[in-house]
C-alpha cells in the first residue's frame, strides 16, 4: 500500500502540461527528470531489486528502467472510463487529480490480497472497496452491452483512442445489424459465409495498388475502346488506357445477393423499388427494372458511366433509385471497413504494421452528388431514408427533419395557377427549383459547390473536403447548360486535390492512394443527362481518369423531332463553313449579317423570330440591331416580367419586325410567341423537342399568311449530334456531305 500511496503522490505532484505528456507519450518529458543518487527514488517507479547501483550507471539503462515504469504508471490510467473520454483535455486539473487517484487506487485492488496492512494504510481502505467497486461495474456494464472483452487489450501500450461502447452508435451499418455492433468477428463471420460469392467489387476496386508505370501510361496513351450491344441500353461502347479489361454482359437476371449489398440494402431494396416493376418483373421476381438493372451492373463495377438518355418524364426516377443504392451501399461498405478495422487494431499485437488498418481517405466526404434543385436533393434524401429504414418500428431519427422540409420542400401557393406548360416541364420544375444549397453525404448544385470553392485570390474558400471523393454523381446535366456550365468545370478542377490542411487525420489510416496524389485514378464519375452535347461530352472525356475505365452510351436517333412538327412549314437548313470549333462563333455571325438578315429586311418579311440557343451570341445579336437601328425588340431570361409583356405585344401587333428570343428563356418560361411568321434558328436548339415545340407557335390566319411562313436554319459540320437529334441520322449523314442548302417541307406528324 505504500508503493500505490507513493505512486499516487508522484501522479498529484505533476502539472497539467507534465500529465498530458504523460498520457501521450508513456513517459513523462526528460525536461523534469529529477536525478538523484538516493535509492528511495527508484522505488517510486518499482524497479529491482538490482537498480540500487552507484549513480555512475549508464544513462541509456536508466532511461530505459524509466520509460518502463512511466508505462506501467500509465497502465493504470487506462482502467477508468474517464480517463478514455474525448473531452478529457479540456477537464480542470482538479478533475485530474481526482481521477487519476481513483485509478491508482483501482490497480492497487488488484494486489490487496497479498499486501500487508498497516495501521498507515487503514485509510485507504474504503478507496480500496470503491475501487474494486469501480472495476466489477465495468466488467459487468460490458457483458451487458455484449461487449467483446477480448477487443480490449489491458496492456501498458500506448494506443489510439477507440470508444469501444459507443462507435456503433454513430455507425449507419451497425445500427442495422443483429448484435454484431461490440463483436469483433463480426467482420470474419460476414467473410466465411460469403466465400462461395465474387469477390466484393468494392474491395476489388479500392484495395488495387497501382503503379507509377501505369499511372504514367493513364497520363500520356490514348484510351482503346470496344463496343457492345445490350438489350435495353443499346449501344454501350467502353474505354480504358490500361490492359483491355474484360467487357461487362448484360444480365438478365439479378441476384441480389451476387451483388455485395450491405444490410438493410438487401430486404429495404425490394420494398422501396417496386413502385417501378412492371408485371413482368415481379412474375421472375426482380427487384430491378431492365434499364435499372444494366445501369447497376456498370455502377457496381465501379467504371465511370455515360447516359445521355434520362428522362424527366419516363425513366429519371428509376435512375435515380438506382444510384442513390449504389453510393449509399459504398459509404456502408467503407463505415464498415473502417469499424473492422478498429476492432482489429484494438486486438492487434503491440509492433504489428499499422499499414494494414489504411481505409480512409484524407477528408471523409466520399459521395459528391450534384443536382440542379432543391426538390432533387429532398427526393434523394426521402430515398435514403426509406433505404434504411427496416420496417416501421424502427425509424431513422434525421435531425431538422422540419428545418429540411421547409427549406427543401415546396408550397402549393408558389404554383401559378391555370398556366398550361408542357409535360416535361412540368416533369422537371416540379418542387423547389432553387438552385443554390448544398447538404451533407454531399448533396449539392454547382452553384452551391461554387460559392464554397470560390474563386482564386478570395480569402475564405475551401475545396478540401473534395480531395477523398471516390463516387461523384452528376444528374440531369443538361440543365446546367441551361443555368451556368462554367461551375461545372470549376467543380472538376478542384475535385480530388491534396488538401491545404491535414484537418486532423490519422496518416496512419490514410490509403497510399490518397498519399500518392491519386485519388482522381479511383474515383467513379456516373453522368447522366438528357442529350449528348460536346460540353457534357468533354467533361467526361477529359475530366474522368478512373483506372477500370469508362462505358458510355452512344445511341443514333433514327427520327428526328422535326418528325412532331404539326404545321405545313418549309424548312431550310443553311450550311456555314468554318475551320475549327473556335471559328464557328465569328463564322455563324458574319454568315449571318451578311446572307440571311439582308432577306428578312424587307417589310414583307415582318413578324419574324431570331431564336438564339447562346447567351452571349444573343447580346451580339443585340447590339448589332441596336448600332444599325433595326426595328426589333428582344427577350432573355433576364428580362423583366412587364417587359417581357410589352416585347410580346409589340410583336404580335406588328410594331417590331424582329424579336430576339433566347432560349433560357423558352426553358424558364415556355411561353406560346403569337405572332410568328417567319423563324430563324440562328443554330441548333440545345434540345432537340424545342425545334417542333418553337415551329407549332405557327398559327394559321385568316389573312392566309401561312402561306409566306418561312424557317430557316443555320448549322455547320460540328453541329452533328443537335442536327441528328432534329432531323435523323440518314439525313444528316447526306447534309454533312453535302455543301448545298437542304429543303425540307413537313406536312404533318410523323412526316
Amino acid at each position: 500500500m505504500g508503493k500505490r500511496r507513493a505512486g499516487r503522490e508522484l501522479l498529484r505532484s505533476l502539472s497539467k502540461k507534465q500529465k498530458k505528456h504523460l498520457r501521450e507519450f508513456g513517459e513523462e518529458h526528460p525536461f523534469y527528470d529529477k536525478v538523484s543518487g538516493r535509492p528511495e527514488a527508484t522505488q517510486i517507479c518499482e524497479l529491482s531489486e538490482d537498480s540500487d547501483k552507484s549513480s555512475k550507471e549508464s544513462d541509456s539503462e536508466t532511461e530505459v528502467e524509466q520509460v518502463s515504469g512511466y508505462h506501467k504508471l500509465l497502465a493504470t490510467l487506462k482502467t477508468s472510463p474517464e480517463s478514455e473520454s474525448e473531452e478529457e483535455e479540456d477537464e480542470s486539473e482538479s478533475e485530474e487529480a481526482e481521477e487519476s487517484e481513483a485509478e491508482m487506487g483501482s490497480e492497487g485492488s488488484q494486489n490487496i490480497g497479498e499486501a500487508e496492512e498497516g495501521e498507515e494504510d487503514k485509510n485507504d481502505v474504503p478507496e480500496e472497496e470503491e475501487a474494486t467497486d469501480t472495476a466489477e461495474q465495468m466488467l459487468s456494464q460490458e457483458q451487458a452491452d455484449g461487449t467483446d472483452t477480448s477487443c480490449d487489450p489491458r496492456h501498458g501500450v500506448i494506443e489510439e483512442f477507440t470508444d469501444v461502447k459507443h462507435e456503433s452508435e454513430f455507425s449507419l451499418e451497425t445500427n442495422f445489424m443483429e448484435e454484431e455492433s461490440g463483436d469483433c468477428n463480426a467482420d470474419r463471420r460476414d467473410s466465411s459465409s460469403s466465400q462461395a460469392l465474387p469477390e466484393d467489387p468494392f474491395k476489388q476496386h479500392m484495395d488495387k495498388e497501382l503503379e507509377e508505370k501505369e499511372i504514367e501510361k493513364m497520363s500520356t496513351l490514348p484510351k482503346t475502346s470496344s463496343q457492345s450491344q445490350w438489350p435495353r441500353l443499346g449501344q454501350v461502347i467502353f474505354s480504358s488506357t490500361l490492359e483491355k479489361h474484360k467487357t461487362l454482359k448484360a444480365d438478365k437476371e439479378v441476384d441480389v445477393k451476387q451483388l455485395h449489398l450491405r444490410k438493410p440494402l438487401e430486404s429495404t431494396w425490394p420494398k422501396v423499388n417496386k413502385q417501378f416493376l412492371s408485371a413482368v418483373d415481379k412474375a421472375i421476381d426482380s427487384s430491378f427494372t431492365p434499364l435499372q438493372r444494366e445501369l447497376f451492373c456498370i455502377m457496381n463495377s465501379y467504371r465511370d458511366l455515360f447516359y445521355p438518355e434520362r428522362n424527366a418524364l419516363t425513366n429519371g426516377e428509376e435512375i435515380r433509385h438506382a444510384y442513390c443504392l449504389h453510393a449509399l451501399n459504398h459509404v456502408l461498405k467503407a463505415n464498415a471497413q473502417v469499424l473492422s478495422n478498429n476492432a482489429k487494431r484494438r486486438d492487434r499485437k503491440p509492433g504489428t504494421d499499422s499499414d494494414d488498418y489504411r481505409d480512409q481517405g484524407l477528408t471523409r466526404p466520399k459521395v459528391l452528388m450534384i443536382v440542379p434543385f432543391r426538390e432533387c436533393a429532398l427526393r434523394i434524401v426521402h430515398i435514403f431514408i426509406s433505404l434504411l429504414e427496416v420496417n416501421d418500428k424502427k425509424k431513422i431519427d434525421v435531425s431538422n427533419k422540419k428545418r429540411f422540409k421547409g427549406e427543401f420542400g415546396s408550397d402549393p401557393e408558389e404554383k401559378p395557377p391555370n398556366l398550361k406548360r408542357p409535360e416535361d416541364y412540368e416533369a422537371v420544375f416540379a418542387g423547389n427549383i432553387d438552385d443554390h444549397f448544398r447538404i451533407d453525404i454531399i448533396i449539392a448544385s454547382p452553384l452551391g459547390i461554387r460559392t464554397v470553392i470560390g474563386a482564386e485570390g478570395e480569402k475564405k474558400r475551401d475545396f478540401d473536403f473534395l480531395s477523398s471523393v471516390e463516387i461523384l454523381i452528376i444528374d440531369q446535366a443538361d440543365i446546367y447548360l441551361m443555368q451556368n456550365w462554367e461551375h461545372v468545370l470549376h467543380l472538376m478542377k478542384h475535385i480530388n486535390l491534396l488538401p491545404l490542411d491535414s484537418h486532423g487525420v490519422d496518416f496512419s489510416r490514410v490509403r497510399m492512394l490518397n498519399l500518392n496524389n491519386w485519388s482522381k485514378y479511383y474515383r467513379q464519375t456516373l453522368l447522366f443527362s438528357a442529350l449528348q452535347d460536346p460540353q457534357i461530352n468533354s467533361v467526361f472525356n477529359k475530366h474522368c481518369f478512373n483506372y477500370v475505365g469508362q462505358v458510355a452510351i452512344r445511341n443514333v436517333p433514327l427520327t428526328g423531332s422535326i418528325s412532331h412538327v404539326v404545321v405545313q412549314l418549309p424548312h431550310v437548313f443553311r450550311r456555314l463553313e468554318a475551320d475549327s470549333v473556335t471559328s464557328v462563333i465569328d463564322g455563324r455571325f458574319q454568315f449571318f449579317i451578311d446572307k440571311v438578315l439582308p432577306e428578312y429586311r424587307d417589310a414583307i418579311m415582318s413578324h419574324t423570330l431570331i431564336y438564339v440557343p447562346s447567351y452571349f451570341d444573343y447580346v451580339r445579336l443585340r447590339n448589332y440591331f441596336k448600332k444599325e437601328d433595326l426595328n426589333f425588340t428582344h427577350i432573355c431570361e433576364y428580362t423583366k416580367k412587364a417587359a417581357v409583356c410589352r416585347a410580346r405585344r409589340f410583336f404580335l401587333k406588328g410594331e417590331k419586325q424582329f424579336l430576339l428570343f433566347t432560349e433560357r428563356f423558352h426553358f424558364y418560361k415556355r411561353y406560346t410567341i403569337k405572332g410568328i411568321r417567319n423563324l430563324i434558328f440562328y443554330e441548333l436548339p440545345t434540345y432537340s423537342h424545342f425545334y417542333s415545340e418553337i415551329c407549332n407557335m405557327l398559327k394559321a390566319t385568316d389573312s392566309g399568311a401561312d402561306a409566306t411562313w418561312t424557317c430557316t436554319v443555320l448549322y455547320s459540320k460540328y453541329d452533328a449530334q443537335k442536327l441528328a437529334a432534329v432531323v435523323g441520322i440518314d439525313r444528316t449523314a447526306q447534309m454533312l456531305q453535302s455543301k448545298k442548302n437542304v429543303h425540307l417541307f413537313v406536312t404533318g406528324e410523323n412526316d
